[in-house]
């Protein structure tokens, strides 16, 4: 397959192919991985080869079928204190700049991928940083924390899917409030308005995610952990109860005929873990019909 870059991302494709990441870093812990946004110094602030480096990754975890859940942090006091700004104001002037690879980033969508996102808000989560985390599937905040959709005060529109995805979160009013307005949120402001799901204390935010993670890991089988998530994000766009319905029904029919659905319910009768026997290859993609 080609890979189509921007002129600003096409240096960075060496970073898919064998070399040392540089501005994201990747933890293996057990069954779960963690990908910590790695530009401290800037308090993470986001550029194109942030972005390649964070969407391969995604990509190439969510097809490892060792990788039962993700966890999205950022080094340091913030998680993304937005886009790298040039201070000529010519930051988003350029078309194209902050593309990476359409296949690439149509692949790590929110409602493609399979593997479950927590993000550990471990800090300030602003502009990219408060619109990335709305296509993870959990996110817990620092009770310091402050989240902002910024767009409208610099000048620009809302990116990465938060026009569509933050009203079917928290409600059109609320969505609308944020985003028009640019306001910034404190922690607790933003658990009231569902942007976050949690918030705890600073010290204990990525140990929160890591657990919540592993309790993924260790209890859920993959499979039905991977349809349930593509159930939630898809049926967000769809305008049919009785089209939702039968998608749901057929897929529940389905697990229950396979050899998951068989371990799970002898497991808790033996009152032991299950032993998980399916693979992402027995993923029925078939059954979801196109996204």
């Amino acid at each position: 397959m080609e890979i189509v870059l921007s002129e600003t991302a096409r240096p960075f494709i060496t970073a898919r192919y064998g070399l040392p990441m540089e501005q994201v870093e990747l933890d293996r812990r057990g069954r779960v991985a963690v990908l910590t946004l790695n530009r401290p110094d800037r308090l993470n602030a986001w550029t194109p080869r942030m972005a390649f480096e964070l969407y391969s990754s995604l990509r190439d975890l969510d097809a490892d079928d060792a990788t039962r859940a993700i966890v999205v942090t950022g080094a340091g006091r913030a998680f993304c204190a937005g886009a790298e700004l040039d201070a000529s104001g010519d930051t988003f002037a350029t078309e194209g700049k902050w593309a990476v690879d359409e296949e690439l980033t149509r692949a790590t969508r929110p409602w493609n991928l399979r593997t479950p996102v927590i993000g550990a808000l471990n800090g300030h989560a602003v502009g990219i940083g408060a619109t990335l985390p709305l296509g993870f599937d959990v996110r817990i905040a620092s009770e310091d924390a402050k989240t902002g959709f910024v767009f409208t005060r610099r000048g620009i529109v809302p990116e990465a899917s938060s026009t569509w995805i933050l009203p079917r979160l928290i409600g059109f009013g609320r969505a609308m409030e944020l985003l028009v307005s640019g306001r910034v949120l404190l922690a607790q402001e933003a658990l009231r308005y569902g942007v976050v799901d949690r918030v705890v204390p600073k010290d204990r935010v990525l140990d929160e995610a890591l657990e919540l993670a592993e309790e993924i890991a260790t209890h859920a089988a993959p499979v039905s952990v991977a349809i349930t998530k593509q159930l939630l994000w898809r049926q967000l766009g769809e305008p049919d109860p009785e089209r939702a319905r039968q998608l749901e029904d057929r897929l529940f029919y389905w697990s229950g005929q396979q050899p998951d659905a068989r371990e799970g319910v002898r497991s808790f009768m033996d009152e032991r873990d299950p032993e998980w026997s399916m693979t992402l290859d027995d993923f029925p993609a078939e059954l979801f019909g196109e996204p």
